[in-house]
Protein backbone atom coordinates (compact mmCIF):
# COMPACT_ATOMS: atom_id res chain seq x y z
CA UNK A 1 0.00 0.00 0.00
CA UNK A 2 0.69 3.38 -0.25
CA UNK A 3 3.08 5.66 2.00
CA UNK A 4 0.25 7.08 4.08
CA UNK A 5 -0.27 10.73 4.88
CA UNK A 6 -0.31 10.13 8.53
CA UNK A 7 3.30 11.07 8.46
CA UNK A 8 2.52 14.34 6.51
CA UNK A 9 3.69 17.81 8.39
CA UNK A 10 0.65 19.03 10.53
CA UNK A 11 0.44 21.81 7.80
CA UNK A 12 -0.45 19.97 4.94
CA UNK A 13 -2.75 17.47 6.88
CA UNK A 14 -4.31 20.54 7.96
CA UNK A 15 -5.02 21.88 5.07
CA UNK A 16 -6.44 18.46 3.71
CA UNK A 17 -8.76 18.03 6.39
CA UNK A 18 -10.08 21.38 5.51
CA UNK A 19 -10.51 20.81 1.86
CA UNK A 20 -12.77 18.15 3.72
CA UNK A 21 -14.99 19.91 5.76
CA UNK A 22 -15.74 22.53 3.23
CA UNK A 23 -16.91 20.11 0.66
CA UNK A 24 -19.28 18.50 3.09
CA UNK A 25 -21.41 21.90 2.46
CA UNK A 26 -19.41 23.51 -0.71
CA UNK A 27 -18.98 22.17 -3.95
CA UNK A 28 -15.69 22.32 -4.82
CA UNK A 29 -16.27 24.57 -7.98
CA UNK A 30 -17.59 27.17 -5.32
CA UNK A 31 -14.29 26.85 -3.10
CA UNK A 32 -11.45 28.93 -3.82
CA UNK A 33 -7.10 28.64 -2.04
CA UNK A 34 -8.20 31.50 0.32
CA UNK A 35 -11.52 29.88 1.55
CA UNK A 36 -9.58 26.51 2.01
CA UNK A 37 -6.27 28.71 3.53
CA UNK A 38 -8.80 30.30 6.21
CA UNK A 39 -10.57 27.43 6.76
CA UNK A 40 -7.03 25.41 7.95
CA UNK A 41 -5.84 28.29 9.43
CA UNK A 42 -2.57 28.61 7.43
CA UNK A 43 -1.45 31.07 4.69
CA UNK A 44 -1.88 30.66 0.49
CA UNK A 45 1.73 30.31 0.33
CA UNK A 46 1.98 27.19 2.56
CA UNK A 47 -0.69 25.57 0.40
CA UNK A 48 1.44 26.38 -2.35
CA UNK A 49 4.11 24.77 -0.88
CA UNK A 50 2.77 21.31 -0.45
CA UNK A 51 0.11 21.04 -3.54
CA UNK A 52 0.09 22.52 -6.97
CA UNK A 53 -3.62 23.69 -6.66
CA UNK A 54 -7.00 23.26 -4.86
CA UNK A 55 -7.09 19.71 -7.33
CA UNK A 56 -4.08 18.42 -6.33
CA UNK A 57 -5.65 19.01 -2.29
CA UNK A 58 -8.85 17.12 -4.04
CA UNK A 59 -6.45 13.86 -4.45
CA UNK A 60 -5.22 14.00 -1.71
CA UNK A 61 -8.51 13.76 0.61
CA UNK A 62 -9.08 11.11 -1.98
CA UNK A 63 -5.81 9.35 -1.31
CA UNK A 64 -6.41 9.51 2.50
CA UNK A 65 -10.13 8.00 1.96
CA UNK A 66 -9.21 5.04 -0.26
CA UNK A 67 -5.81 4.61 2.53
CA UNK A 68 -8.47 3.74 4.95
CA UNK A 69 -11.34 1.87 2.68
CA UNK A 70 -8.30 -0.54 1.33
CA UNK A 71 -7.17 -1.32 5.13
CA UNK A 72 -10.95 -1.39 5.84
CA UNK A 73 -11.61 -4.43 2.50
CA UNK A 74 -8.29 -5.86 3.81
CA UNK A 75 -9.60 -6.29 7.27
CA UNK A 76 -13.34 -7.21 6.05
CA UNK A 77 -12.26 -9.90 3.84
CA UNK A 78 -10.11 -12.25 6.42
CA UNK A 79 -11.69 -15.44 6.90
CA UNK A 80 -14.12 -15.43 4.35
CA UNK A 81 -13.75 -18.23 2.11
CA UNK A 82 -15.50 -18.10 -1.84
CA UNK A 83 -15.11 -15.77 -4.08
CA UNK A 84 -18.76 -15.00 -3.99
CA UNK A 85 -18.71 -14.57 -0.39
CA UNK A 86 -15.74 -12.27 -0.98
CA UNK A 87 -17.97 -10.25 -3.23
CA UNK A 88 -20.96 -9.66 -1.04
CA UNK A 89 -18.57 -8.59 1.42
CA UNK A 90 -17.13 -6.01 -0.90
CA UNK A 91 -20.01 -4.52 -2.57
CA UNK A 92 -21.78 -4.17 1.33
CA UNK A 93 -18.32 -3.03 2.30
CA UNK A 94 -18.44 -0.27 -1.09
CA UNK A 95 -22.08 0.85 -0.53
CA UNK A 96 -21.43 1.55 2.97
CA UNK A 97 -18.32 3.88 2.21
CA UNK A 98 -20.78 5.57 -0.32
CA UNK A 99 -23.42 5.80 2.49
CA UNK A 100 -21.30 6.92 5.36
CA UNK A 101 -18.99 9.29 3.87
CA UNK A 102 -20.56 11.64 0.91
CA UNK A 103 -17.39 13.79 0.53
CA UNK A 104 -15.61 10.02 -0.75
CA UNK A 105 -18.69 9.69 -2.43
CA UNK A 106 -19.03 13.19 -4.03
CA UNK A 107 -15.47 13.25 -4.81
CA UNK A 108 -15.00 9.56 -6.69
CA UNK A 109 -18.69 9.96 -8.66
CA UNK A 110 -18.67 13.93 -9.53
CA UNK A 111 -15.34 15.43 -9.38
CA UNK A 112 -12.11 13.88 -9.95
CA UNK A 113 -12.70 11.65 -13.26
CA UNK A 114 -13.12 14.84 -15.90
CA UNK A 115 -9.30 16.04 -15.28
CA UNK A 116 -6.20 14.04 -16.36
CA UNK A 117 -4.31 14.90 -13.85
CA UNK A 118 -6.44 12.46 -11.67
CA UNK A 119 -5.31 9.38 -13.66
CA UNK A 120 -1.58 10.51 -12.52
CA UNK A 121 -2.29 10.71 -8.77
CA UNK A 122 -1.57 8.64 -5.93
CA UNK A 123 -5.22 8.30 -5.49
CA UNK A 124 -5.74 6.73 -8.33
CA UNK A 125 -2.79 4.40 -7.96
CA UNK A 126 -5.04 3.18 -4.94
CA UNK A 127 -8.04 2.99 -7.11
CA UNK A 128 -6.34 0.96 -9.37
CA UNK A 129 -5.03 -1.20 -6.26
CA UNK A 130 -9.06 -2.05 -5.36
CA UNK A 131 -9.63 -3.03 -8.80
CA UNK A 132 -6.78 -5.39 -8.94
CA UNK A 133 -8.29 -6.86 -5.57
CA UNK A 134 -11.59 -7.33 -6.90
CA UNK A 135 -10.62 -8.86 -10.26
CA UNK A 136 -8.35 -11.12 -8.19
CA UNK A 137 -11.46 -12.20 -6.51
CA UNK A 138 -13.65 -12.48 -9.91
CA UNK A 139 -10.51 -15.27 -11.38
CA UNK A 140 -10.31 -16.87 -8.34
CA UNK A 141 -14.07 -17.78 -8.64
CA UNK A 142 -13.77 -18.45 -12.27
CA UNK A 143 -10.68 -21.11 -11.37
CA UNK A 144 -13.02 -22.82 -8.46
CA UNK A 145 -16.12 -22.75 -10.48
CA UNK A 146 -18.13 -20.54 -8.43
CA UNK A 147 -18.08 -18.18 -11.60
CA UNK A 148 -19.31 -18.56 -15.09
CA UNK A 149 -15.81 -18.79 -17.51
CA UNK A 150 -17.74 -17.49 -20.32
CA UNK A 151 -17.65 -14.03 -18.54
CA UNK A 152 -14.62 -11.49 -18.89
CA UNK A 153 -13.14 -10.66 -15.47
CA UNK A 154 -13.10 -7.11 -16.63
CA UNK A 155 -16.59 -6.96 -17.48
CA UNK A 156 -17.91 -8.31 -14.21
CA UNK A 157 -15.98 -5.74 -12.50
CA UNK A 158 -17.12 -3.10 -14.77
CA UNK A 159 -20.77 -4.27 -13.97
CA UNK A 160 -19.92 -4.43 -10.28
CA UNK A 161 -18.73 -0.71 -9.52
CA UNK A 162 -21.27 0.60 -12.37
CA UNK A 163 -24.28 -0.75 -10.30
CA UNK A 164 -22.72 0.63 -6.97
CA UNK A 165 -22.32 3.92 -8.27
CA UNK A 166 -25.44 4.64 -10.19
CA UNK A 167 -26.93 3.17 -6.65
CA UNK A 168 -25.15 5.42 -4.47
CA UNK A 169 -25.62 8.38 -7.15
CA UNK A 170 -28.15 10.36 -5.24
CA UNK A 171 -26.19 10.30 -2.16
CA UNK A 172 -23.14 12.30 -3.53
CA UNK A 173 -25.47 14.94 -5.51
CA UNK A 174 -28.81 15.04 -3.66
CA UNK A 175 -27.70 13.90 0.06
CA UNK A 176 -30.39 11.25 -0.08
CA UNK A 177 -29.88 8.31 2.39
CA UNK A 178 -28.63 5.22 0.76
CA UNK A 179 -29.38 1.65 3.05
CA UNK A 180 -26.52 -0.30 2.82
CA UNK A 181 -27.97 -3.41 3.91
CA UNK A 182 -31.21 -3.62 1.13
CA UNK A 183 -28.98 -1.77 -1.60
CA UNK A 184 -26.02 -4.64 -0.96
CA UNK A 185 -28.86 -7.27 -0.80
CA UNK A 186 -30.52 -6.16 -4.25
CA UNK A 187 -26.94 -5.65 -5.63
CA UNK A 188 -25.66 -8.70 -4.78
CA UNK A 189 -28.88 -10.58 -5.57
CA UNK A 190 -29.16 -9.44 -9.27
CA UNK A 191 -25.16 -10.09 -10.29
CA UNK A 192 -24.18 -12.79 -8.34
CA UNK A 193 -27.08 -14.90 -9.48
CA UNK A 194 -26.18 -13.51 -12.55
CA UNK A 195 -22.21 -14.44 -13.01
CA UNK A 196 -22.51 -17.78 -10.68
CA UNK A 197 -21.85 -21.07 -12.20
Amino acid sequence: MQKSLANSPPGKLKIIDALRTLLEEQTFESLTISDIAFSAGVTEGLIYKYFNGKRDILHHVLKQHYDHFLVQIDRDLQGIDGALNKLRKIIWSSIERYANHRVFARIILLEVRNSEEYFHSEAYELVRQFNRILLDIIKEGIANGEIRDTLPPAYIRNAIFGTIEHSCLNRAIFNEPVSTNETARIITELLLNGIKR
